[in-house]
């Protein structure tokens, strides 16, 4: 597997609510502005999602493929992997780790590791992880913190 990249946001709501929009996979196209699909495939018994198929077009990046999930009991580490290859990717981890600030709000950390099926460079490769996390980080930011705006 190729090295991950990651990178951090503090997000003004509590963890729990953090966590709460990271798992409601079907409103993602609402918020996410790449992903135009996201239909839950399968469940856990306590309801959360275990497979995701997801229909993402960011330009050059267009994909159709679906992730397996997994959850730490209190929801503070939300973690994937890519399911079977795609038309676009190899492999892809990737997690979600919440740590409450201890002032009402939560550092996000995101980790992705992603090998695409056409030869890349490291470099580019890298380059691209940093800004699907930098816009991933920056949109849950925008739509968490509107949601605790409204409430």
């Amino acid at each position: 597997m190729a090295e991950s990249s990651t990178q951090s946001i503090v997000i003004s709501a509590p963890c729990s609510r953090v966590a709460e929009v990271i798992c409601d996979f079907a409103r993602y196209p609402e918020w996410t502005e790449a992903v135009r699909e996201a239909e839950v495939l399968t469940e856990y018994e306590d309801g959360y999602a275990h497979t995701v198929r997801f229909v993402i077009d960011a330009g050059v990046l267009a994909d159709d493929y679906t992730l397996v999930y997994s959850y730490a009991e209190d929801l503070t580490r939300i973690e994937w992997q890519l399911a079977a290859p795609s038309r676009m990717q190899r492999r892809q981890n990737g997690s979600y780790d919440l740590v409450d600030n201890g002032d009402g709000g939560c550092t996000v950390t995101y980790t992705l590791a992603v090998e695409l099926a056409v030869a890349t460079l490291g470099m580019f490769r890298r380059k691209a992880e940093k800004m699907i996390m930098d816009t991933a980080l920056k949109q849950l930011k925008r739509r968490v913190e509107a949601d605790e705006d409204a409430r």
